[in-house]
């Protein structure tokens, strides 16, 4: 088996020993569960699952940060990560092991969802399209593995689940309203600039069953920029 996948089979299993992954499903799937209820169930809604796909851009906001909050950050507490770092073990093989198990333990997450659309398969005639549903779950695991990125990146920066947490969720919700509220308060060109950086935007696309190769492109492009950054820091930790 590859050396990254070692690894992050290692880190997916300890996700599921540690009390936080599960309270972590567990609050996720509630909330999801009630924004379904009453987005897609209640009398009058349109059987859809916008809304859901819609809000969970913000409930991953916290989720995401306390998924990757200790994947570097625990290493460093321990004094593992020195271990990790005199072994033959490449830094690259460090960053996308943890990174690949948080992407998986989110799928893993976003599996019990699907009861969703199948609701609504069964309750709704005529049955909804399901070009809609199926990008909006490709859109819902482009916008995780951006989070998790940054999250991967905050939990090599310091040695604080804490502070890993925080500082990841700071930074999504920051980009969430720089992109939304403070872009229509600049003048052009930053304006749309800003806007280029709309993660709530292009989920509304994929919601709507537009799969933009460009949005696909941007999610994928700034996931990779991130762990670039992240290896960087990873990696600078051996000149210390």
């Amino acid at each position: 088996m590859p050396l990254p996948l070692t690894i992050a089979a290692r880190e997916y299993a300890a996700l599921f020993r540690l009390p936080v992954g599960w309270i972590v499903i567990a609050l996720y799937l509630f909330l999801s569960g009630v924004v379904f209820l009453v987005g897609s169930l209640a009398p009058g809604s349109a059987a859809t699952l916008r809304t859901f796909f819609g809000v969970s851009t913000f409930l991953l906001l916290p989720v995401c940060p306390a998924i990757t909050m200790r994947l570097l950050a625990d290493e460093l507490r321990s004094g593992t990560m020195e271990s990790l770092m005199t072994a033959p073990v490449p830094d690259l093989a460090i960053v996308l092991g943890k990174y690949v198990a948080a992407v998986a333990f989110l799928g893993t997450m976003l599996v019990p969802t699907l009861a969703f659309p199948a609701i609504l398969f069964y309750a709704s005639d005529p049955a909804p399209d399901v070009g809609p549903i199926a990008a909006g779950y490709l859109s819902l695991i482009l916008t995780g593995c951006l989070y998790l990125a940054l999250g991967t990146l905050a939990s090599a920066l310091t040695s604080s689940q804490t502070l890993a947490f925080l500082g990841t969720f700071m930074t999504i919700l920051a980009i969430l309203l720089v992109s939304s509220v403070a872009a229509d308060q600049v003048p052009e060109p930053w304006g749309d600039a800003l806007r280029s950086l709309s993660i709530s935007a292009r989920v509304t696309d994929f919601a709507r069953g537009v799969i933009d190769s460009a949005h696909v492109v941007f999610f994928l492009s700034a996931s990779a920029f991130v762990l670039m950054l992240t290896h960087v820091a990873v990696e600078s930790r051996r000149w210390r």
